[in-house]
């Protein structure tokens, strides 16, 4: 699977797939008696081939090779055309980057080696692509080819689990547009059967953090009810007896290597952020497909989870072990025990609102106390009254602000140290994959929207913007997988698609186009339309497939100020619209008691409320836009 494949196609039998051909020489399987395994049907949907890809461009080498560019870093194979004498060999060797010199950059691999081997039988055109490997790449290099390719002698053949597209975004801003399409193609690429880390490398394992980060994103993006019902059943089959959740799932090994591992035994039984995947992932799939089954099949699960966490903390503040942390952060390193016991604060929480869900009263009233309960033995143990947290790094201010940990009057401090921290960056922001999926939502849930359209739209180091300017086509791994002054990273961690850091995607969604689901009446069966135009953005079109059928929302800002606000509301449901602006008008006329489709909630700071039926809706009103103009 990692190291490519080789087939040499002198050695094909003509006419083993035909009736009558002789195979008494082959030799028989060994029959056994019997297997000790469950036998389950297959849930999540298949892999396929979903796309293919032209290349854009090819290269000859000075050794006489052909390096080709895909225009896409991608997951999958290539096929390959070619006429040549039979025993010529050919080799495809893919890579996702060059080097400064144009040649392949493959030391990130590790030991995986991306090759693929042809031996050509002869007797005119041959095609062949891998079965049994797939690989992560732009670029390809042609070596051994017999003769002068062109553009059409390779294809590229994109490969994923085929989750059905449900999410749809498009802006006035190039870039934006491009960090989305980013996004998309790291979740296909990483949707594999379970959500990898990466594609290339000897790795391509489950990770549970990265997936709880994404899970939002990657429920709006595709249908991915099936993909990760699947993925909680891999988690619970590795749940372990204390209640622990794995980093890995399935665990393939990775339990017995870690704590085999002189590098790695260190690292903790559980690690937060990762665990918590238990309970995060089932909770998203419930608010976006309202599906209570995940809830109840898994609760007792999810339950011991948090028992495991409270069982092993000191007065609910869980242990400064080392473990994963807010990974891949910069220059900012978010001390253990505050990002570990928020996570516990945070699937308390989570498993309250599940036992509401699941109507388990009692559950619910004692996992609210517990997370009470934390939440002050968080703020006695991090928390000074000036607002300051422990490690004053920009992911414990969000964490905290998010997860609901801070009471009233610590709030504004908070927030007001957090943004401080963005600006003394140069409106920058230094979470790693735990906290970047939180920092634009606690933002714009605490009013400083400016600030968050400044670190979407950054174009300086580190930002998703700066990968972008140097030709990213999927999400990286690292911040500073390659940068101007110091070029490519640590080779040995250096994925240049790895959907985490994408996880800015739900909050693309969720806040700039302004789909939300309520959590009061799931799957959308209520939609919460609440759009947020701000920074250089002057149109957001957006649409999401639920399983009512399409929401769709589009706003336009012109250039004296009006906001035009169309809303598409499927069959069947209802929606809370919340227009942005002064003088709201409906279809070019003012608002009244008259119209009966619609029902005027509330007039709040900087916009109207109303709840509508099914149906199309054009609101306009008078928006002053919030700048974020760096």
């Amino acid at each position: 699977m990692i190291m490519g494949e080789s087939y040499d196609a002198r050695l094909e039998l003509e006419g083993w797939d035909l009736p009558g051909f002789d195979s008494s020489s082959w030799e028989a399987p060994d029959i056994r008696s019997g297997y000790n395994g469950d036998l389950t049907a297959t849930m999540e949907p298949p892999i396929r081939i979903t796309e293919s890809i032209t290349p854009v461009a090819v290269t000859r080498t000075a050794s006489g090779s052909f390096i080709y560019d895909m225009g896409q870093n991608m997951v999958g194979w290539t096929e390959l055309r070619a006429t040549g004498a039979r025993g010529a060999r050919i080799t495809l060797s893919h890579a996702e980057m060059l080097n400064p010199d144009g040649t392949l950059y493959l030391d990130n691999l590790r030991v995986a080696v991306q090759q693929d081997h042809y031996v050509l039988k002869g007797g005119g055109e041959e095609r062949y692509e891998p079965h049994f490997t797939f690989h992560g790449f732009r670029y390809v290099e042609l070596i051994g080819y017999p003769g002068e390719p062109d553009l059409t002698t390779l294809t590229g053949k994109v490969i994923h689990s085929d989750t059905p597209v449900t999410g749809s975004l498009e802006t006035s801003d190039d870039m934006v547009n491009r960090l989305y399409a980013n996004i998309t193609w790291g979740q296909r690429g990483n949707f594999l059967s379970v959500p990898t880390d990466c594609p290339q490398r000897d790795e391509r394992l489950g990770w549970t953090g990265d997936a709880q980060i994404f899970a939002r994103t990657a429920s709006y993006n595709m249908d991915v009810s099936r993909f990760f019902a699947k993925y909680i059943g891999d988690m619970i089959d590795c749940q372990q007896p204390s209640g622990a959740f794995t980093d890995v799932a399935p665990d393939a090994g990775w339990m017995r290597y870690k704590m085999w591992s002189t590098r790695l035994n260190w690292f903790a039984p559980d690690n937060a952020g990762w665990g918590d995947a238990g309970v995060v992932i089932p909770w998203t799939l419930y608010l976006m497909y309202g599906d209570t089954r995940i809830l109840e099949t898994h609760y007792g699960a999810m339950a011991r989870w948090v028992d495991y966490l409270k069982d092993n903390s000191v007065e609910l503040i869980r242990p400064n072990y080392a473990n994963y942390g807010d990974w891949l952060s910069i220059e900012a390193d978010t001390p253990n025990e505050v990002l570990a016991t928020a996570y516990f604060a945070y699937s308390t929480k989570l498993m309250g609102y599940i036992a509401g869900a699941l109507g388990k009263t009692e559950d619910r009233r004692r996992y609210e106390t517990l997370f009470r309960d934390i939440s002050e033995a968080f703020c006695r143990a991090f928390v000074s009254q000036d607002g300051s947290i422990h490690g004053e790094t920009q992911t414990v201010y969000v964490l905290a602000l998010q997860f609901g940990l801070l009471p009233n009057e610590l709030k504004d401090k908070a927030l007001r140290r957090l943004t401080d921290n963005i600006r003394e960056r140069g409106d920058r922001l230094s979470t790693g994959f735990l906290g970047v999926g939180y920092l634009l939502p606690a933002l714009s849930d605490s009013g400083e929207l400016d600030v968050a359209y400044k670190l979407l739209t950054q174009e300086a180091f580190p930002s998703w913007m700066y990968s972008i300017k140097h030709g990213a086509t999927t999400i990286w791994e690292r911040w500073d997988g390659w940068t101007e002054e110091n070029g490519f990273q640590t080779p040995s961690m250096n994925s240049f698609n790895h959907y985490s850091l994408g996880s800015v995607g739900e909050w693309m969604f969720r806040y700039m186009a302004g789909i939300e689901a309520d959590p009061a009446e799931p799957g959308f069966s209520h939609v919460v339309i609440r759009p947020r135009p701000g920074g250089r953005l002057t149109r957001v079109k957006a649409s999401y497939e639920s399983l009512y059928g399409a929401i769709s929302v589009e706003w336009e800002l012109a250039a004296g100020g009006e906001l035009r606000l169309d809303v598409q509301v499927p069959p069947n449901t209802t929606a809370t619209v919340h227009v942005p602006g002064s003088g709201v008008r409906l279809d070019g006329n003012e608002i009244s008691d008259s119209i009966e489709v619609i029902a005027k909630l509330e007039v709040q700071e900087g916009g109207s409320v109303f709840r509508v039926g099914s149906g199309r809706y054009a609101f306009t009103s008078e928006h002053v836009p919030v700048t974020a103009s760096v």
